[in-house]
């Protein structure tokens, strides 16, 4: 067993300040984006876009990994089958919380804000660019429900590729986008000695409010 109470690793990005942070939380999110997927590029990250996403039903969180596509002023996309437990418990409570760990770059952002549907038509286009192996994937499997076996599985993918032979596979009607609109944004660059740089965007009116956290 690896002695987990002596590990650690001491942490030394640039300071995150103030006085250089842009105004409006989109722009620094853009940039630390950007720097996520020249890491990908360059080896040192696997999945720039993965974001975990909790929810909270009777009082209980739950979270799980999906992948950011798309984020700007209107706030953050993420698709997903509308039946599976993350589209219940959003159904029974919009209010969700997104992490987005970089940790190769000593970094986090942290959203907080209300999630509603996007557009049946803009699930619809974002479903076509799909591959078609991830498309009949949605068709076939009935997310976080209980199966048999992964024979069971296998068997409800074939019959979707069955299905869908020799033609074009549409949007399931259970199944499309989910855009998070943040009420805040916080930005966390690891720092010596544990004293991290912690900035939040809280939102105001039209713009953002910019305070710092202690770590």
């Amino acid at each position: 067993m690896v002695d987990l109470a002596s590990e650690r690793t001491d942490y030394s990005g640039r300071h995150l300040v103030e006085s250089e942070a842009p105004a409006d939380p989109l722009t620094l999110f853009g940039t630390w984006l950007s720097d996520a997927f020249a890491a990908r590029d360059g080896g040192r990250l696997v999945e720039p876009t993965a974001m975990v996403v909790s929810t909270v039903a009777d009082g209980r969180p739950s979270s799980r990994t999906v992948l950011l596509k798309e984020a700007d002023e209107r706030g953050f996309v993420f698709f997903t089958n509308y039946d599976s437990r993350k589209g219940a418990e959003l159904a029974g409570n919009p209010s969700v919380a997104l992490l987005l760990g970089w940790y190769v770059l000593q970094r986090q952002v942290r959203v907080e804000g209300v999630a509603g549907l996007v557009a049946r038509a803009e699930s619809e286009a974002y479903f076509a660019t799909r591959p078609r192996g991830s498309q009949l994937g949605a068709w076939a499997s009935a997310q976080s429900s209980e199966v048999a076996s992964a024979e069971a599985l296998a068997q409800s993918y074939r019959d979707a590729e069955e299905r869908f032979a020799d033609r074009d596979v549409p949007c399931p009607p259970n199944w499309g986008g989910y855009r998070v609109v943040a009420d805040s944004i916080e930005f966390w660059q690891g720092q010596p000695s544990r004293m991290h740089d912690r900035l939040l965007y809280r939102r105001a009116g039209e713009g953002w409010t910019l305070t710092r956290l202690a770590p």
